[in-house]
């Protein structure tokens, strides 16, 4: 499937569409059981390479990335379980009676790479309370699939795939474009949305949880600073994601013809592009 939206802002790369199938696809880049891996990856790779990334409840890249697609709550599998993932989020384990052996356990482990975020805290929510707040508040559920697939929409068949929606990967005009689309057919101002979450957790669950609106939203997404810097050799520096449901998506797309994206201002700041 071609995309009118891609065309009219000029994207360097692929929108990408997240799909859920019992079937998984021919060719498709996995992680292995139990391995770590970050999911924006597979997402940037499809975005940048054209390659279908595909995930289970055992090939999810790691505990986040297990909630953010919808494999149930993984955080309760994270060394510790979920008290030690909060602590983790926030001040750290170094001082939990629990906590502190794991992490030590950690540094002469394949999980040595997180032994120093997991004893003093990613620092991204002030106190362990608060980040279980913020962990009770997640939209969590188990797919009613096998396997979340993402791949280039242009490999994409609308009468085939279950889409659930579309990713793109946008400077700052293309995401002003993909807002003010997002709210064409509709005058009220909060059409989009930038939640805090994980960058995974955007056009998962986050996403997910918009089908269910009478009205699904956009949202903005890879404002996770974590995620930012493991795919920053990919999709560079200057770029963050609008994650359209399918229904908006399609509106959008019906939305092109006739619309700014063929007025001169829009023409204008393209052509200004260094």
């Amino acid at each position: 499937m071609r995309s009118k939206i891609a065309d009219a802002i000029q994207m360097k790369t692929q929108p990408v569409a997240l799909v859920w199938t019992d079937k998984e696809p021919d060719a498709a880049v996995r992680f292995k059981p139990q391995q770590w891996g970050c999911v924006v990856n597979l997402f940037a790779a499809a975005a940048t390479r054209g390659i279908t990334g595909a995930f289970d409840e055992q090939t999810c890249g790691c505990w986040g990335g297990g909630v953010g697609l919808g494999f149930g709550n993984q955080y309760e599998n994270f060394p510790g379980g979920v008290e030690c993932f909060c602590r983790f989020l926030s001040t750290g384990n170094e001082d939990s009676q629990q906590g502190r052996p794991i992490g030590e356990q950690m540094l002469s482990s394949s999980l040595g790479r997180m032994a120093d975020d997991f004893l003093k805290g990613e620092r991204y929510l002030g106190n362990p309370e608060d980040a279980l707040r913020f962990v009770e508040g997640l939209p969590m559920r188990k797919v009613p699939a096998k396997f979340v697939v993402v791949r280039p929409l242009d490999q994409i068949d609308p009468e085939r795939d279950d889409i659930k929606n579309v990713t793109f990967f946008v400077d700052p005009d293309g995401l002003s474009a993909l807002v003010i689309l997002a709210s064409y057919g509709n005058p009220d101002s909060d059409n989009v949305i930038i939640p805090w979450a994980a960058a995974c957790q955007v056009p998962g669950i986050l996403a997910y949880r918009e089908l269910d609106r009478e009205r699904p939203r956009g949202l903005v997404g890879m404002t996770d600073i974590t995620a930012r810097k493991n795919v920053r050799a990919t999709l560079g520096e200057n770029v963050l994601s609008f994650t359209a449901p399918w229904p908006l998506f399609q509106e959008m797309e019906g939305s092109v013809e006739g619309s700014f994206l063929e007025r001169p201002a829009w023409r204008a700041l393209q052509q200004s592009k260094g």
